[in-house]
């Protein structure tokens, strides 16, 4: 493989996942790691992504608002924050893991809708700020400089004190005999503690990351109430999940 097509692959894993990890990328190039922590370096100068220890993230996902930042499929993103936020009531309690689609839907919340919204996630309590009539309940612990989210056992403390009403969960791949799936160990123990701390649990997730693996399980697709794509219900690509006991939006 020539190296532009290497730096256009990573730049796609990169884009849909919002972060990778130089021995996947080498595992799935068949190449050696030095390779691809050249080929990234490379695209790190080129401002076309951030290099941190161990592998990549998108300019998007290291940001604290998506203006004028490199947003990847930001259009997708806005259609599942407007579906999500249809699901919203006033006056409920809201949980907000991280990532760039629950941080436009954090921006999009109407002013008006009184919520308290609880989240782990610096940029969207940063965003969250702006809205008059929202409570925002930072879940505090140790500050993941690459997600710019909490971890460790004072956040998972924290999130079992609550029940809250709905968790927009998000995530870095969902398949329908796996689950969902994450690259970071201690992400998701912070999710598995976001899901035992709500009613209902809501994917939010672009289409292109179905079908897709991490290392490790946040959860089975069973313990999803409902999956928000950019995609209509009835679209064959999500075939899948049509027969499983979860609501399509």
């Amino acid at each position: 493989m020539l190296k532009e097509e290497r730096h256009q692959f990573i730049l796609n894993e990169v884009r849909i996942h919002n972060r990778v990890l130089l021995t996947d990328i080498a595992d799935l190039l068949k190449v050696s790691v030095d390779t691809v922590r050249r080929d990234i370096k490379e695209l790190h100068n080129s401002d076309q992504l951030k290099k941190v220890h161990g592998g990549a993230v998108s300019l998007g996902f290291n940001t604290y608002s998506p203006v004028g930042k490199k947003v990847y499929s930001l259009e997708k993103k806005s259609q599942i924050a407007e579906k999500a936020i249809t699901l919203i009531k006033e006056g409920q309690v809201i949980l907000l893991s991280g990532g760039t689609t629950n941080l436009e839907l954090a921006r999009r919340l109407p002013t008006k809708i009184k919520l308290t919204c609880f989240t782990p996630s610096l940029p969207i309590a940063v965003q969250l700020l702006t809205k008059p009539n929202v409570d925002v309940i930072f879940i505090g612990g140790r500050l993941s400089k690459d997600s710019q989210i909490t971890v460790g056992g004072s956040a998972i403390n924290m999130l079992s004190e609550i029940k809250v009403d709905i968790c927009f969960l998000g995530t870095n791949s969902i398949h329908p005999v796996q689950g969902l799936t994450e690259f970071d160990w201690e992400i998701v123990q912070m999710k598995k503690a976001m899901i035992h701390s709500s009613r209902k649990v809501v994917s939010p997730c672009i289409s292109e990351k179905i079908g897709s693996l991490q290392r490790y399980k946040i959860c089975g697709v069973e313990d999803v109430d409902v999956l928000i794509t950019e995609l209509e219900p009835w679209d064959i690509k999500l075939d899948a999940f049509k027969t499983m006991n979860l609501q399509l939006l």
